[in-house]
Parts: structure tokens; C-alpha cells; sequence
């Protein structure tokens, strides 16, 4: 529990560290896991591997899938698909090559079951890391479209990889049914929690308990899909997306301001967890491999150049290859070499690779040791600290050194855009309203002119110019005026604080009061 404290501890204290030095907390979690891993007095903490990625991949797949939508999946699902079904199997199969020419007593199922486990990218890695760079709307969605479904076909061949060994057969007819059955068995569980999830949130009627509800769906969505010999990371990304789509039924700004704060509080303490597993679990590589680590590390290193060095090449031949076709569908412009060179540098491994590679089991059917074990271990971790502890610190310099930014222009001008289709809801909302309730010129007019100034102070550009000379000239007043409200205001919340350490005042009742006065000065949109 000391050292689950600490992790936890940390992960919050990198969060400034990490935005004052410029690196992301996943990264500085993970080295911070090796240190404590290499300290002796520092105890192991012992986890099973069959419960790393159903405790920690359900919570942080549904924050992420929370922040986009079908339409971006279908948008780039072409370049999505070949990285995370095409690219995985590419990956697998030459890595796996690799591997058994550089240790041949490892039988080539085995191997494979190494292929799967680093081939893709990881999800969490991907959005903790390439979210926050100010990359192009485009490049973002593909990277985490391909982090979110890569694992649907890894996890599938690691499986079967696995299942060879122990049982000495394999099909490749069984194989690809069982992907098949796989997807669709995800798929069924995904929309079915989703759709149940939504008509329970529609009668739960506060904010905290739409939220605790939402945070149980996507561990039922993995626990019942992969009970079922489904995929549970594609289960709970269909019902997260289904959950999203939804929300206009059931969601109000209580909703959203609760949930997004919980989500965020969420994916930051889980995401530094994970991450600090991973570096903690170096203790238990180490222990597993003894003195004979060093044999193994030319067989490392030829895996992760063959990891890292065909992930350059297939996004340079599918590229070029799709330049054209990419050019028709999209509005952004197609990849240039510049956004290669990042999607190349993004494409880190992380929380599934560590729990698929721990997850390897110890003995075989017939009770003999499960063959190369301690080597797939070994590469594996391998693989996981290059990409992580290089590729992770180095990716911004190489955003900055190919000059790959979002169009920020672009995006000003939807939001300009969408400021103004919001407006034009509301007054034609209230021009109904006016008709059908026949109201007041003047209180017409009032709340015509309150609207447009509303519009004018939370996006000026996007406000036309007599509401925007409006905002002006009322600007200075209203300052000075929230300036003294909230002086005003601080001296009755300071009051009821003050009561609270006061006997005879339920402390509760202080809280509603406080509550309040915090809604009063900050309302709801």
C-alpha cells in the first residue's frame, strides 16, 4: 500500500514537473518506476498480469474515447486500418523471424506470441504523450484510432501464439475465426451496454450518479466481452462511443462539469499508475532473467530496430501508395514526410505489451517450462523502455525540428463558426418564444441584446461588430463590477467557513450553503 501511495504521489507531483521541463508525466513515471525498481530495499509489488489490463486499460480507453466520436473513426479509417490490423501482422510476422533466427531453441509460435505482444503501439502511451503537442486535428485521430484498435488484433494472435505452445496445435482457419468472433462479440456487448447504459443515465436524475455509472461500463464492457472470448478493449471503446453519441439525451451541464472532472482526476492518477508499473516490473525482469541479462541484449536490440525500423518504412510505402486517394477524401491536406516522420517517432509501446508479456505462462500442458519465456520477457521490456524513455522524450524535438503543428487558423475559424450557429439557436429559440408567449418588445430586445454580449464576451471574433462595440464599452464596468461582487462574495464564503469550525453548526448545512454561494458566483453555462 506505501508503495501504491508513492506511485500515486508522484504521478501528481509530475504533472508540474512535467509541463515545467517539457516532458510528458507518462514518461518521467516510467523512469521513476526504474529507479524505484533498482533500489533493494524498495519491496516488489505483485500484481497478477491476467488483472493489469482488465483493471487498468477499461477506465482510460473510455476517458480517451470520451473526446472523439464515430465521425473521426470514419473519416481515417483507411489509414486506421492498415496500421492497426495490416501494420500489426506485418510487425508480428517479422518480428517473430527475427527473434527465432536470433535464439532458434525458441519454437516460432512462441516467437509469434513475442510479434503480437510489441507490435502495437499502445493507446495510453500514444494519447499521453502525442495528445498535447498541438498536432493536426487529422494526425491525432489516427494515432489514437490506431492505439484503440491495434489491440483487438494483437491481443488475438498473442492469444492463439499461446495456445500453440501449451497445446503444441495451430489453425489458421481457427485463428481467424476466432479474430472474427472476436470483433463481433465485442461489438454485440459494446452496443448493447451502451444502449443500456444510455436508458439508465436518462433516469438517473443526478450528475454524481450518471458519473459512477459511467465509470462502472466500461469495466462490465471488458469483463463480459472477454469472458465471452471477445475483445474487451473494442467492447469498451463501441460502448464509450455509443455513450458519447448519446449524451445529447441525457446530459446537462451539471453532467458534463462533474464528468469531465472526474475523468480528468481519473485518467491522470491511473495513467501515472500504469506507467510506474512498467518501471516497477523491471525488478521482476531482472529477477526473472539473473546474470545471463546480457546474452539476451543483441537479440533485444535486433527486435526494436525491426519494431521501430518497419513502422518508418510502411508509413512511407502506404503514404505514398494512398497520397492520392487520401488527397480526394480529405479536405487536410495528405501526410507529408514532415507528419511521417512523427507518426513514425509516436508510435510508443506501453501498458498492454508489459501485462501480455507477464501474462506468458510459466509451464507448458505437459508441465515443462513455457519455451524462451525469459527472453520474450526480457524483449519485450526491451522494447518498451527504448520506445518510452527515447522515442517518448525525443518526440517533441522532432515535432518541432519537422515544424508539424495544428492549423490553429483552421480551427479558429470553426470555432468562430460554431459560436455563431450557437447564437443563431438561441435567438431563433427566443424569437419563438417571444411569438408564442407574447412578450414585451422591450424585454424582447433585453434579452436579444444579453445574448449577443454573451456571444461577444466568450469569443469576441466571433461576435459582429455592434455587438462586439457593445462588449466594449460595457467591458471596463463589468470588470470592475465582478471585481467587487467577488470581494463581496469571499467575505460570506470566509463567514461560513468560519461557522463551520463553530459548535452547534452541522457541518453539512455550512456545505449546502457552500455549495450554493460557489453556484451563485460560478453558474452553469
Amino acid at each position: 500500500m506505501e508503495l501504491i501511495f508513492l506511485v500515486l504521489f508522484a504521478t501528481i507531483l509530475a504533472q508540474p514537473l512535467g509541463k515545467r521541463i517539457g516532458q510528458a508525466p507518462a514518461v518521467l513515471m516510467t523512469a521513476f518506476g526504474c529507479v524505484l525498481a533498482l533500489i533493494p530495499s524498495v519491496p516488489e509489488i505483485h500484481i497478477d498480469p491476467e488483472l493489469i489490463l482488465p483493471m487498468v486499460l477499461p477506465p482510460l480507453l473510455y476517458a480517451q474515447a470520451r473526446r472523439t466520436s464515430w465521425r473521426q473513426f470514419a473519416d481515417n479509417w483507411s489509414a486506421i486500418v492498415m496500421r492497426a490490423v495490416v501494420l500489426v501482422i506485418v510487425t508480428t510476422a517479422a518480428t517473430a523471424w527475427v527473434f527465432h533466427e536470433m535464439f532458434p531453441t525458441v519454437p516460432i509460435a512462441a516467437a509469434v506470441a513475442l510479434g503480437a505482444l510489441v507490435a502495437p503501439p499502445d493507446p495510453v502511451a500514444v494519447s499521453a504523450l502525442a495528445g498535447k503537442l498541438g498536432l493536426p486535428r487529422r494526425l491525432v485521430s489516427v494515432l489514437e484510432g490506431e492505439g484503440l484498435f491495434n489491440d483487438v488484433t494483437a491481443i488475438v494472435i498473442y492469444t492463439v501464439a499461446v495456445q500453440a505452445v501449451l497445446t503444441g496445435t495451430f489453425s489458421a482457419w481457427s485463428a481467424a475465426w476466432e479474430f472474427v468472433l472476436s470483433a463481433l462479440v465485442a461489438v454485440g456487448v459494446g452496443l448493447a451496454l451502451g444502449w443500456l447504459g444510455t436508458m439508465l443515465m436518462k433516469r438517473l436524475s443526478e450528475a454524481p450518479w450518471q458519473v459512477a455509472l459511467g465509470l462502472l461500463l466500461p469495466f462490465a464492457a471488458y469483463g463480459i466481452a472477454d469472458a465471452r472470448g471477445g475483445s474487451g478493449v473494442l467492447a469498451v471503446l463501441v460502448s464509450a462511443l455509443y455513450l458519447t453519441d448519446a449524451a445529447t439525451d441525457f446530459s446537462d451541464s451539471a453532467y458534463r462539469t462533474v464528468g469531465d472532472s472526474f475523468w480528468e482526476i481519473t485518467e491522470m492518477l491511473v495513467t501515472g499508475f500504469a506507467f510506474g508499473l512498467i518501471g516497477l516490473e523491471l525488478s521482476t525482469v531482472l529477477r526473472t532473467t539473473g546474470p545471463d541479462w546480457p546474452r539476451f541484449l543483441t537479440g533485444a536490440a535486433a527486435v526494436v530496430a525491426v519494431v521501430v525500423g518497419l513502422r518508418l518504412l510502411w508509413l512511407l510505402g502506404t503514404t505514398a501508395v494512398f497520397r492520392g486517394w487520401w488527397r480526394t477524401r480529405d479536405k487536410d491536406e495528405p501526410y507529408t514526410w514532415r507528419e511521417t516522420l512523427v507518426t513514425w517517432w509516436a508510435g510508443m509501446r506501453g501498458v498492454a505489451t508489459v501485462a501480455l508479456a507477464l501474462a506468458v505462462p510459466f509451464t507448458t500442458a505437459d508441465g515443462e517450462p513455457f519455451p524462451g519465456r525469459t527472453e520474450i520477457l526480457f524483449t519485450a521490456f526491451a522494447v518498451v523502455l527504448f520506445t518510452l524513455l527515447l522515442q517518448g522524450p525525443t518526440l517533441p524535438a522532432v515535432v518541432r525540428a519537422t515544424g508539424v503543428h495544428a492549423d490553429t487558423e483552421l480551427e479558429r475559424t470553426l470555432e468562430r463558426q460554431l459560436w455563431t450557429r450557437v447564437l443563431n439557436a438561441e435567438l431563433a429559440r427566443l424569437k419563438q418564444i417571444s411569438t408564442t408567449e407574447d412578450l414585451p418588445e422591450d424585454v424582447y430586445v433585453r434579452l436579444r441584446e444579453s445574448f449577443e454580449r454573451r456571444l461577444a464576451q466568450a469569443d469576441p471574433e466571433a461576435a459582429d461588430d455592434k455587438a462586439r462595440l457593445a462588449t466594449d464599452k460595457t467591458l471596463k464596468f463589468t470588470t470592475e463590477m465582478r471585481r467587487i461582487t467577488h470581494e463581496v462574495m469571499e467575505a460570506g464564503r470566509t463567514e461560513a467557513l468560519t461557522a463551520r469550525r463553530e459548535p452547534g453548526i452541522p457541518p453539512d448545512v455550512v456545505d449546502r450553503v457552500m455549495r450554493r454561494l460557489d453556484l451563485r458566483s460560478n453558474p452553469m453555462p
